[in-house]
This record gives structure tokens, C-alpha cells and sequence, in this order.
């Protein structure tokens, strides 16, 4: 392996770390900013912020990365990471919150320029095996750091967000000295009006045919941001974890889900199809929240976690069969469809789950669960009504 694949791949393990890091201790921080009885609303706004920012700006960044190298914006996006947890770790007053966030979505282009990285140093027949190294480095960091993120926690609030911000500096030293430039720069003009990012969905609005996949993806991605936005919170209200659990309980959901990703979709695509591949992972993900809507010990989340990662396995069999729907040509246009509905998904769920959080809570905390059951319920109708012919072709913009 070469240096330039090592120096990327340590990134994106420290980027994940850096994530993971904040997640067990982000409600109790802004319990402390904002002095408010739950941070349910504020995590939905500080979610949804985020995925705004990312929304506006990644196709900006993306383009920005054609025309002067993937070597200048990976450095912006980790400096803008470090200034995020930096914000976080330092901040007074919300509005210092909602900054550091607003920023780090702004400059989020760790992920999308490593894999426009390797896939200008790699030839084709190795492309597959280093993006499949390339989630398999994002999982063991984010493995690593809610674990390490709620130890840290537990001695000192402010902690994890040192922490994350000292990684992500490590990060960018990183990068700035050991990482070669993979693209030569471009003169061409940006094309302003291909940066916007609702246009890649009208093709789906404009396609009939691509119309249900567009949406299946769009209800799966809004099912997923539940775990994100509310699993703290809940842990905290319910079982009164502890940064230090909450890791805990993210770490062996994150080994859990890495494992039946890496070696179930395969084999269950060839015994049940796609189509019984997302129905399974969906069944599995709906048992698991039924337990954890009712549980009453911790054991019982440990307990289901396989049964829970097993619902992961839909994702790769809906991503196979959203590449059947339209033909080779259209292959990177459809994919920009898909990214644009799961960014759309990642800005309004948080803030819908947050505030159902907050109306459930002093109740039962646990409804929130049967709230993201629902969702998945939605889909299956869906799922069963898919058509499987031949390929749409989608019109080009």
C-alpha cells in the first residue's frame, strides 16, 4: 500500500474518531450552554444545521476539488473539522454552538474528496477493494470513538471536544505534509448553475419510474437519523447511562453493524434477492425497536444489538437495486438523485425526531423508537411495489 492510501485512510479513521467522540456527551454539553430541562430540540437544530450546511455546500466544494486539487479542499474541510470541536470545546453561549456546527457542515468534504482521491490514484480493478477499505477505516474509527468519547466525558465535559479538535489538527498537519496532490489543477470556469443542489431531483420528479426508489431512500435515510439524534438522550432519560455507557452502547452497535455489513449482504442477496434482502433488514430493524421501545434493563439493548445490526443489511441490497434503475450512462446522475434525498433526509428528520422526543419523554421515553417504526413501515408497501425491468434512462440536465 502506498504512502498517499495510508495517509487517507489514517484521516478518515480520525476523522470518525473525531465524530464518534462527541456523540455520548453532545446532550449533556448543551444541557450546560442552554440551561434548558432537555437538549432534544437543540441536538435536532444543531443535527439539522449540519446537514444544511453540507447540503448548500458540497457540491461547491466538490467542484471546487476538480478545478484546484483534492489536496487544498481536504485541507480546508479538516481545518474547518478542528474549528468545529474547537467552538464546541471552548463555547459559552448556543450561538457559538450553532457556528462551530454551521462550520464544520460548511467544510465537510472529508469522505467525498477521499473517495475522489483514490479513485484518481487507483486503477479500476482496485477501485472496489479500497472503497470497501475505506468504510471498513470510517467504522473502526467510529468504533472507537464514542467509547473513547464517553470515558473522556465522565472526567470532564469539555473533554471529548478537546479531544476531537486535537485529532482533527493531527489530522491536518497529516494531510499538509505527507499527502501529494492527485489531480492537476483545472482553468476550466465552475459552472455555477450545476452547484445547486435541488437540481439533481428533478430527474427524479421527472421520471416516474425513478420516482419510488428516490423516495425509498429518502424514508430509509429518515428512519436511520433517529439512532443518531435521540440515542443519548434516551440512554441518559431511561437507563441513566453515563457518558461512559453510551459509548459503550455505540461501540457494540458499531461492531455489530460493521461485521453484518462486511459479510451478510452478499450471501443474503443470493438466498432472498434484493427485494427480500431490504424486507429482511427491515423486519430486523422494526423487532429491534419494538424491544428497545419497552425495555427496562441495559442487558436487553446489548441483548438485541445483533438483531439490531442485522437491519443494516437492507442498505447495500437497496443500493444494488437503485443501480438497476437506470442504465450505465446515467449511473453518476442517479447517484447525485440518491445523495440529494438522503441529504434532504439528514436536515429535516433530526429536528421531526426531536421534537417527537421531547413531547414522549417525560411519559415515555421509549415511543420515540415506535415513532422511527412507522417510518420503516412506510417503506414496505414501497419496497413490495418496486418494478424490475428494464433500466430508465434519465434525461440529462
Amino acid at each position: 500500500m502506498n504512502k498517499s492510501l495510508i495517509v487517507i485512510f489514517t484521516a478518515i479513521v480520525l476523522d470518525a474518531i473525531g465524530i464518534g467522540l462527541i456523540f455520548p456527551i453532545l446532550p449533556s454539553l448543551l444541557q450546560s450552554v442552554t440551561h434548558a430541562e432537555s437538549a432534544a430540540p437543540y441536538i435536532g437544530i444543531m443535527m439539522a444545521l449540519y446537514a444544511a450546511m453540507q447540503f448548500i455546500f458540497a457540491p461547491v466544494l466538490g467542484s471546487l476539488s476538480d478545478r484546484i486539487g483534492r489536496r487544498p479542499v481536504l485541507l480546508i474541510s479538516l481545518a474547518g473539522a478542528a474549528i468545529n470541536y474547537l467552538f464546541l470545546a471552548l463555547a459559552s453561549n448556543l450561538w457559538m454552538l450553532l457556528l462551530g456546527r454551521a462550520i464544520a457542515g460548511l467544510t465537510s468534504a472529508n469522505t467525498s474528496v477521499a473517495t475522489a482521491y483514490i479513485t484518481d490514484i487507483s486503477p479500476e480493478d482496485k477501485r472496489a477493494r479500497r472503497f470497501g477499505l475505506l468504510n471498513a477505516m470510517f467504522g473502526i474509527g467510529f468504533i472507537i470513538g464514542p467509547v473513547l468519547g464517553g470515558a473522556l466525558g465522565d472526567y470532564g465535559l469539555r473533554l471529548p471536544f478537546i479531544a476531537a479538535a486535537v485529532l482533527n489538527t493531527c489530522n491536518l498537519l497529516l494531510a499538509f505534509f505527507m499527502l501529494p496532490e492527485s489531480r492537476a489543477p483545472s482553468h476550466q470556469k465552475i459552472d455555477l448553475a450545476a452547484l445547486n443542489p435541488l437540481r439533481p431531483l428533478r430527474w427524479a420528479f421527472s421520471e416516474k419510474r425513478l420516482l419510488p426508489i428516490t423516495v425509498i431512500f429518502f424514508i430509509f435515510s429518515a428512519a436511520g437519523e433517529v439512532y443518531g439524534t435521540c440515542w443519548a438522550l434516551w440512554g441518559n432519560d431511561t437507563f441513566q447511562w453515563n457518558g461512559l455507557w453510551i459509548g459503550l452502547s455505540l461501540g457494540t452497535f458499531g461492531v455489530c453493524q460493521t461485521l453484518a455489513q462486511a459479510f451478510l449482504p452478499g450471501p443474503a442477496v443470493k438466498l432472498l434477492g434484493e427485494r427480500g434482502t431490504i424486507l429482511t433488514g427491515i423486519v430486523s430493524a422494526c423487532m429491534a425497536l419494538i424491544v428497545m421501545a419497552f425495555a427496562t434493563q441495559s442487558w436487553m439493548i446489548f441483548a438485541i444489538m445483533p438483531v439490531f445490526a442485522l437491519g443494516g443489511i437492507g442498505a447495500p441490497a437497496l443500493q444494488s437495486l437503485a443501480t438497476r434503475q437506470v442504465d450505465e450512462s446515467q449511473q453518476g446522475q442517479f447517484q447525485g438523485v440518491l445523495a440529494s434525498a438522503v441529504s434532504l433526509a439528514s436536515i429535516v428528520c433530526p429536528l421531526a425526531f426531536s421534537s417527537v422526543y421531547f413531547a414522549v419523554k417525560a411519559q415515555w421515553p421509549g415511543a420515540i423508537w415506535l415513532s422511527a417504526l412507522v417510518v420503516y413501515a412506510i417503506m414496505v408497501p414501497l419496497v413490495l411495489g418496486l418494478r424490475f425491468g428494464k433500466p430508465a434512462a434519465v434525461p440529462a440536465i
